[in-house]
């Protein structure tokens, strides 16, 4: 069990290709679901799209970064306005497990846990073996995750592409080469 007096909002390799990141969220569990499978919330913090919660589903996740907050800050070279990923549910059990595909990586897992009035969440992003790809995914996550902390807590979030490109080099000494 994790030791919530000691959570660091960092990312880790669990394994040598794997990312864990954990939060602790307002809860209750109900509400952090929501923003994990609805639509309009989950394109507050992520990336909207409908998701039909079956397993097997497929959905389509549409990043518009550039919205998520205000101002966003300027967008890195190279990353669209909007970017566009076909996934399938792998894993349902509402409202604590959500695990989908996740592009050419291993797929990604969403894990909730109430923690008394708040609710702990695992993000598990496997197979991630590029080290490139890790970085951004790396910063991507924790950037994605302070602006879902921020508005479960009333609060404005910190600029998305400012948090992610710092977050980036951070994780550049963070992770082993």
């Amino acid at each position: 069990m994790t030791d919530l007096a000691t959570l660091d909002t960092y990312g880790a390799l669990t394994e040598p290709a794997t990312l864990t990141i954990q939060r602790l969220l307002p809860g209750p569990i109900e509400r952090v679901w929501a923003y994990l499978t609805e639509s309009e919330l989950r394109g507050r913090w992520l990336a909207s799209g409908a998701m039909d919660l079956t397993l097997g589903a497929p959905l389509e996740l549409v990043w518009r970064n550039d919205e998520l907050t205000d101002p966003p800050a300027a967008r890195p070279p190279g990353f669209p306005e909007e970017h566009r990923m076909t996934s399938r549910i792998t894993e349902l059990d509402p409202p604590h497990t959500l695990a989908i595909t996740w592009g050419t990586t291993g797929g990604v897992t969403f894990t909730l846990e109430q923690q008394g009035a708040d609710v702990l969440l695992t993000l598990t992003h496997r197979r991630v073996t590029d080290r490139a790809t890790l970085l951004n995914v790396s910063a991507g996550w924790h950037a994605h995750l302070d602006i879902l902390a921020a508005r479960l807590s009333d609060e404005a979030p910190q600029p998305f592409w400012e948090s992610w490109a710092r977050l980036k080099e951070e994780y550049a000494r963070r992770l082993p080469a």
